[in-house]
């Protein structure tokens, strides 16, 4: 595709469009793995997420930023949450990556980060799935029907061949509107209830934002695989705390998971220690084996970050060039 990127003597912005016709998902799942390893052998860190409540429009806002050492990945993600703007017809998530080359400072992309952010999230999720989830899973279930959850599903489905879809959420229209997008699928879909929904999962996915625990622990059967991909910030929660402590935890990165992630209620009452998560970076390596057994709940706790963000844009601004 010819290069449509805007330049100027500094910089190459990189519209939300352009994202959209340039990425495609199963490419995008490579990077993100290969920024997880990183990570794990501490090639690529993750500076201190900042993630604040506005008092404002209901607002979260904050900025992610790392470096990677090895491939010259230098930049921050500023963006977050509104949610209001369903109601204008704007995504409730905005935000925007921004790219400086690492050997001088000098501001180097800008890239929207929209269409990014949702492809990157559901990329995380799913390779927890090809990871960790049982070879035998056919069930996937998502509680969840926002804008995110067709993406989530999406990248799930290409990592095991799951029979049926089972869709549930604190509002039945949402749930149905998710679920006839994907009525050319060859699946058994439904729309059900959170505790049915759980109770006959192989593999669940969580992406709500919410401040009290939607899935209780008694719900989940051995052997399923947990993707807890809503909570982002101090205080929210999507499973309650003792399931956390029964499975078998994996996380995107072990410091945010602990003070902002599903992990940090756990974390805080004592009953999960940093040193009982494993970064997926060592399972996609192979330097960690992952799933313990068949039987086995595991857990992964993703929070977004930083890194994910600017390797993303990287490798969309490569493609750019092409």
């Amino acid at each position: 595709m010819k290069n449509n990127a805007k330049n100027s003597d500094m910089f190459c912005y990189v519209s939300e469009q352009m994202v959209v016709d340039l990425v495609r998902p199963e490419a995008l799942q490579n990077v993100i793995e290969n920024i997880f390893v990183e990570m794990s052998v501490q090639n690529a860190r993750n500076f201190p997420v900042v993630r604040e409540q506005l008092g404002y429009a209901g607002a979260v806002y904050g900025f992610k930023s790392g470096f990677d050492k090895t491939n010259l990945i230098l930049g921050l993600k500023s963006g977050g949450y509104w949610p209001q703007n369903f109601e204008k017809g704007i995504a409730n998530h905005q935000s925007t990556v921004i790219l400086f080359d690492a050997d001088t400072g000098q501001l180097k992309a800008i890239v929207a980060g929209n269409r990014l952010t949702a492809l990157r999230t559901a990329a995380a999720s799913a390779i927890s799935i090809k990871y960790l989830a049982r070879e035998t899973a056919e069930t996937l279930a998502i509680y969840g029907a926002g804008g995110q959850s067709v993406f989530q599903i999406r990248a799930a489905l290409a990592q095991r061949k799951f029979t049926k879809l089972m869709i549930a959420n604190r509002t039945r229209e949402a749930a149905e509107a998710l679920a006839s997008q994907f009525v050319d699928e060859d699946l058994e879909i439904s729309v059900e209830g959170a505790e049915y929904a759980t109770r006959h999962a192989d593999v669940l996915i969580t992406v709500v934002s919410s401040w009290e625990p939607q899935i209780k622990s008694e719900w989940v059967q051995p052997g399923t695989h947990v993707v807890c991909m809503g909570t982002d910030t101090k205080g929210k929660q999507e499973v309650e705390t003792v399931l956390v402590a029964r499975s078998q935890v994996f996380a995107d990165e072990i410091t945010q998971v602990i003070s902002i992630g599903e992990c940090q209620h756990a974390y805080a009452d004592g009953v999960l220690k940093a040193e009982d998560i494993t970064p997926i970076g060592l399972v996609v390596s192979g330097a960690h084996r992952g799933r313990e057994n068949d039987e086995k709940i595991t857990l992964f706790d993703s929070t977004g970050v930083g890194l994910q963000d600017l390797a993303a844009a990287q490798f969309v601004l490569g493609l750019t060039s092409q």
